[in-house]
């Protein structure tokens, strides 16, 4: 039985694309390291030679990535040449000596089963050497393109699976026949429509790339995110509010110490009432993530504002082209519907996609109801541009249970998943909406060089209505007004936009042994922001009390420069500076509030504005003494911008101030197949912000220190598993003591203080396996199985109480045959009662005949064991 092998034609470095202007960067083409010969499928036996056309993505490390058949020769021969080209390893393309992502066009071709030939009468047939195949059937399978020799007839080799060992890339087996375009070759190289990754900044500048993020069963875009070492996701306050994450040590709430962005697209509203740096990731949709860069610490010129425990950006594209339709429903009356569209043809980049979902809620008052929609189109343009076009729109809203007294819970008072039965805990709830436009340009001309352009705007609103305390403020309008229940009321509008620039000069070579380049940038962003926070009775939810009022116009402009030296092979060194400037005119129409006793002498309202200068250095020193082993050693300072409300007149904005350092180690034994990471690390921030739930937003707590070590495995044995695990241990104290206010001018501290609500360890494990199984008529039956495990410490919480640990197990399985698959997803598979998130400070919610003023430890439920049924169709 024949074997059918796959040629790389032999003008690999053809030019990239045919444009007229355009110029072609120098991109050495990567070459097959290890090949595995397709089976042809006997059960679709044919008597003509059939030609199989594949579109191969070779990524940076020389795994394949997206395959799509671009001439097809039936189903199973199909089948058969992707299951192959899925097993070969690469020697990556490069371009100026960095590995790059690529695109080649692989053909396959499949000889028809020979017959043996019969030898003349009185003549043995024709042997092969001991340990060699004979040699194939006759025909005109040339060993280079044009070439008209033939092989003599004889029994063809048995099919085989294995792989053949390195090869050159114009080598060709005797038993296959030249692509159709062999005699006149055409371009078989296009650079991937992914824009080079940068390389590593530090040891913990981790991607995640999507087999690992595609592993266990994941709800949202943002629960992909625990995957990153250090980082714990969780949704603690409903469908409708963005998640609360955690990040090396840094509790960053909803994003105030974490720079994220979808490519140019910034994602962290610069002042927002729920809190600093907001950041909503619920308008994503996973399935069109194809990978996460998470930079655990401030060592690159291009973070901005935030970037104090580091930055996230989602790569956003679909390697797994045509048309996918999903539908998920399970326990709690959930049900998700997804419409996928990723044409054929067109570069990952492009594609539509939109989802609903609508679920009851594991408990009382959870039910929730949001629907997305988002596209992306990437093309070419003359003069060597290539651009991206994004825009997405977003829609939410949910019923929040709230927070309960573990106390009452233990008394019986109320059920671990309930809320207390009371009208304004029935009346929280959460509203979201968004919208956004953006446009990225990209030119990569000689040497190196890359000129990047962006342009962008979003229109984000939220609304909550949350009561974290019961029944324990007084109004500050009418001070005798008091129990009229704490439920607070936020509406946050934010309408902005901004720009990016950039560019990377040309390398300059002045001896063999040293290189340098730079590039230098620009950003800038404006806001038109509106706030206003307000108390309300329930259940008619007549504002009882005001608490804010005000517009705010936010500015930020800022510029870097980073300078990349290279000394030889082994060393490179990375270093420059960033500076922002930051305006603020905020109209407070509640400032300058005169109380009910007092005289009135003036008008309430206080208008100001206040302008800062943020300006810090970042280098980084790379050494690697062996190709797989890079020694890193990393220092930056990092910003986030004030409140505005905070600011007062004329105030040069008080920025908080991060010092990070780093030093570590990446490893990639094995070609790849296996990667180690490991970093110690510490950091200094001049003002930390801690969770205050009397006014539901985050308050000043003083300095603080972070320090500890990270350590991350990933590992590709097989073609068809994966498994990464990384644990990472942070010691976060205070300082120094909180900032003084009227209310508490002495605020409690002890040197080495735990810094509230940061676990000290956090560890993840995830297992993938995707795996054809056999033929089913003509067709490959695959499996597909992950799991995916998360433990958290117990955490420090206020006046020394510790959070419970955190242990959770999430698993899915699925199977395929043809465009069906079906599948099962559990979360939560220990069935642990667990809290999302915990806290520890007083409330009343006339559960007790005396109120107490006690701090007790509140918690809010995570959700109990959940399994879902998936059926997803791929067209």
């Amino acid at each position: 039985m024949p074997r059918a092998r796959a040629t790389l034609c032999t003008c690999l470095a053809a030019c990239l694309w045919a444009s007229p202007g355009r110029a072609a960067p120098a991109v050495v083409p990567p070459s097959p390291r290890t090949r595995v010969d397709a089976v042809y499928p006997l059960a679709e036996a044919r008597s003509d030679t059939v030609a199989v056309e594949l579109a191969v993505t070779v990524e940076a490390d020389g795994r394949v990535g997206a395959v799509e058949v671009l001439k097809s020769g039936g189903a199973a021969f199909d089948d058969a040449a992707v299951a192959a080209v899925k097993q070969w390893r690469f020697d990556p393309a490069r371009r100026d000596d960095v590995a790059v992502a690529v695109k080649i066009r692989v053909p396959f071709n499949f000889a028809p089963p020979a017959q043996p030939a019969e030898a003349p009468a009185g003549e043995p047939a024709p042997s092969a050497p001991p340990g060699q195949p004979a040699p194939a059937a006759s025909q005109p399978g040339p060993s280079q393109p044009g070439s008209s020799a033939s092989q003599p007839a004889s029994p063809p080799p048995a099919p085989s699976a294995s792989p053949s060992g390195p090869v050159p890339s114009d080598s060709a087996s005797p038993s296959s026949q030249p692509a159709a375009s062999a005699s006149q070759p055409e371009p078989v190289l296009d650079v991937a429509a992914r824009s080079r990754r940068p390389p590593p900044r530090a040891a913990s500048d981790f991607v995640v790339e999507r087999d690992v993020l595609a592993a266990p069963p994941r709800q949202s875009a943002a629960d992909m995110l625990s995957s990153a070492p250090g980082v714990y996701v969780a949704r603690a306050e409903g469908e409708a509010v963005a998640h609360e994450i955690t990040l090396r040590g840094f509790n960053a709430a909803h994003g105030q110490d974490i720079e994220i962005t979808a490519g140019a697209l910034p994602l962290n509203q610069v002042s927002h009432l729920h809190g600093q740096g907001y950041a909503d990731l619920n308008w994503i949709v996973p399935e069109t993530v194809r990978s996460i860069r998470v930079t655990e610490g401030v060592y690159d010129p291009r973070q901005g504002d935030f970037a104090v425990a580091g930055s996230i950006d989602f790569d956003l594209a679909v390697p797994r082209r045509g048309v996918q339709l999903r539908s998920t429903g399970g326990s709690f009356a959930t049900f998700r519907q997804l419409v996928l569209w990723a044409p054929k043809g067109q570069e990952d980049e492009t594609f539509a996609a939109a989802a609903v979902r609508r679920t009851r809620g594991f408990g009382m008052n959870r039910g929730g109801l949001s629907g997305m929609a988002m596209g992306q189109f990437a093309f070419s343009a003359a003069g060597g541009w290539r651009g991206k076009v994004h825009v997405a729109a977003y829609a939410a809203r949910a019923g929040l249970a709230g927070v309960l007294r573990r106390d009452d819970v233990a008394a019986g008072v109320v059920g671990f998943y309930d809320s207390y039965g009371d009208p304004s805990a029935n009346s929280q709830s959460a509203s979201a909406a968004r919208g956004h436009l953006s446009l990225e340009l990209e030119r990569r001309g000689e040497g190196g060089a890359v000129t990047r352009m962006a342009v962008w705007t979003a229109l984000v609103d939220f609304h909550s209505r949350e009561n974290f305390t019961g029944y324990t403020q007084r109004g500050v309008v009418m001070p005798q007004w008091v129990g009229r229940g704490d439920l607070i009321e936020q509406q946050n509008r934010d309408f902005g936009g901004g720009i990016r620039l950039s560019h990377r000069t040309a390398g300059w070579r002045p001896a063999p042994w040293f290189h340098a380049a730079l590039e230098v940038g620009a950003a800038a962003r404006i806001h038109n922001i509106q706030q206003a926070q307000n108390l309300l009775q329930a259940p008619q939810n007549e504002t009882w009390d005001r608490r804010v009022d005000a517009t705010v116009l936010a500015s930020d402009v800022g510029l870097y420069g980073d300078l990349d030296l290279r000394f030889g092979k082994r060393v490179r060194l990375r270093g420059g500076g960033r500076a922002d400037v930051l305006h603020y005119d905020i109209d407070d129409r509640l400032g300058n509030f005169i109380a009910p006793y007092q005289i009135e002498s003036h008008l309430v309202g206080h208008r100001r504005t206040a302008t800062g200068v943020a300006a810090g250095p970042r280098v980084s020193l790379e050494v690697a003494p062996v190709p797989w082993v890079s020694l890193f050693a990393a220092y930056g300072q990092g910003y986030r911008s004030p409140q505005a409300r905070q600011l007062d007149e004329g105030e040069r904005a008080p920025f908080a101030k991060v010092h990070s350092t780093e030093g570590g180690v990446r490893m990639s034994p094995l070609g790849g197949r296996l990667q180690l990471n490991a970093a110690g690390f510490a950091t200094f921030l001049a003002q930390d912000l801690a969770f205050d739930p009397e006014e539901g937003r985050l308050e000043k707590v003083g300095p603080t220190r972070r320090a500890g070590a990270a350590v991350q495995l990933i590992a590709r044995p097989l073609p068809w598993l994966v498994a990464a695990g990384s644990v990472t241990y942070v010691h976060a104290v205070l300082r120094a003591p909180p900032p003084a206010t009227a209310e508490n001018p002495s605020p409690p501290y002890v040197p080495g203080q735990l810094l509230p609500y940061v676990p000290p360890v956090v560890v993840r494990a995830d297992i993938g396996i995707d795996k054809d199984l056999a033929q089913v008529k003509g067709r490959p039956l695959g499996l597909r199985v992950g799991l995916g495990y998360s433990y958290l410490s117990p955490r420090p919480l206020p006046y020394g109480q510790f959070a419970d640990p955190v242990h959770l197990l999430d698993a899915s399985a699925a199977v395929r045959w043809s465009v069906v698959e079906v599948g099962v997803e559990a979360f939560n598979l220990l069935a642990r009662r667990w809290a999302a998130t915990e806290y520890n400070f007083v409330s009343d919610w006339g559960t007790r005949p005396i109120p107490s003023l006690l701090p007790a430890r509140h918690f809010a439920a995570g959700p109990p064991l959940s399994v879902m049924g998936t059926l997803t169709l791929h067209f």
